[in-house]
């Protein structure tokens, strides 16, 4: 299980970023936040976020 890197919070394993919505929102903004995620959720789909792992 990972963990929020700011409020320490439980997260799912299969959760692209390292952080909740709470805590992302508040340190990001809405709109800022918002980006992050789809540019996450698109690099995931190329593959881009399992370099190094192999």
């Amino acid at each position: 299980m990972k963990k929020c890197i700011y409020c320490k919070c439980d997260l799912d394993d299969r959760n692209i970023i390292d952080f909740c919505q709470r805590c992302g929102v508040g340190a990001f903004g809405e709109k800022m936040f918002a980006a992050i995620i789809q540019n996450m959720r698109e690099a995931s789909g190329r593959g881009d976020l399992d370099q190094g792992r192999f």
